[in-house]
């Protein structure tokens, strides 16, 4: 009896560990599902302040938005490190921190640096960089500052040696991610579909998104956001004057040829699709030419050639093309473990 009962214990031993193993797995495969496969990679890693107030730093607490009297009094210019059309960007610095104030450059385009203001206002989120403040009287906009950059600057950032060991597969296809994340966000924004028009061509696009110090993207520069309107029958278009090249989507193109001089008026609009078309051209700069970039192409392929879709109407969604690049990034580090994976989580 005292054998056969050994016997009888045994099994449920051995079902009992068979099934803590099986659980395991699925709990591993659910974390990492629930960071690759749900909302977004921001949302984890920063936190939420109320509307109207900020928090940047080391900042314990959220404060309200800066307004005149404190960023004219308060924020101290240090040099200029850029200059566009429509503003000039000074390195600032305020009670310690080290802040980006934008001043209009001209006031012919007034309307156009009130309009990213508005959507810095409208939009703040994980995917967009944070506002301190602005005074409208002054032409001021006060943002966090990202010594890092624009994405212009990424090759030459991880080209450096300190940051040698950040320079793979899975921290690229992860900012890849992140890109799409920020079009996911701007086509179904608070305030409506919003195109990104300041995107003609690649540089003028990765200008247009800042590399944080903890190698995460957010959108910048919110100057030229159109809405579409679908159901107003609402659509966009970047600027008055003609666009030209393959990087822009066909349908900005001058649809009428040679033998009819561009006209603005006689220019059809466009939706929301034109970022989509865009996609596969930023995401090849920001994969480069790392071991493992090339498998990430080729997973990407298919979802890649809809995007480039002549017909806007059979392009996925922003959403769509977020949700291929989220199960090949779960898939393939699920594959291809590293010693660097546990810190990615």
């Amino acid at each position: 009896m005292v054998k056969g009962g050994g016997s009888h214990g045994g099994v449920p031993a051995v079902l009992i560990c068979l099934g803590a193993l099986l659980c395991a797995n699925v709990l591993i495969y659910l974390y990492l599902d629930s960071l690759y496969q749900g909302s977004n990679l921001h949302e984890h890693l920063y936190g939420d302040c109320p509307p109207g107030h900020f928090r940047i730093g080391a900042m314990r607490n959220c404060s309200p938005w800066l307004q005149c009297e404190a960023v004219l009094k308060e924020v101290r210019k240090l040099k200029m490190i850029s200059q566009g059309a429509v503003k000039q960007v000074f390195l600032s610095e305020w009670k310690g921190h080290k802040v980006a104030l934008s001043k209009l450059s001209s006031l012919d385009y007034r309307e156009d640096f009130l309009h990213g203001l508005e959507m810095l206002k409208a939009l703040q989120s994980p995917y967009v960089v944070t506002l301190v403040g602005f005074c409208l009287d002054n032409h001021a906009i006060v943002t966090e500052y990202q010594p890092l950059g624009s994405l212009l600057n990424l090759n030459a950032v991880l080209n450096l040696e300190k940051y040698s060991n950040v320079n793979t597969w899975q921290n690229r296809f992860r900012l890849a991610i992140e890109y799409v994340e920020i079009q996911a966000f701007l086509h179904n924004s608070p305030v409506g579909v919003r195109v990104m028009c300041d995107s003609n061509d690649l540089g003028k696009t990765l200008s247009q998104y800042l590399l944080t110090t903890d190698f995460h993207l957010v959108a910048n520069d919110l100057d030229a956001l159109p809405l579409v309107d679908h159901d107003a029958n609402i659509l966009a278009k970047c600027g008055p004057r003609e666009l030209l090249g393959e990087f822009v989507a066909p349908e900005q193109l001058w649809p009428h040829g040679e033998e009819l001089q561009f006209t603005d008026g006689l220019m059809p609009g466009y939706d929301e699709k034109t970022d989509i078309w865009k996609i596969p051209d930023v995401v090849r700069f920001l994969l480069g030419q790392v071991e493992g970039s090339d498998v990430v192409h080729f997973h990407l392929f298919d979802t890649h050639a809809a995007c480039k879709n002549r017909d806007p109407s059979q392009r996925p969604s922003a959403q769509e093309v977020l949700k291929v690049y989220r199960t090949v990034f779960a898939a393939m580090i699920k594959d291809s473990p590293t010693p660097h994976s546990r810190d990615m989580l």
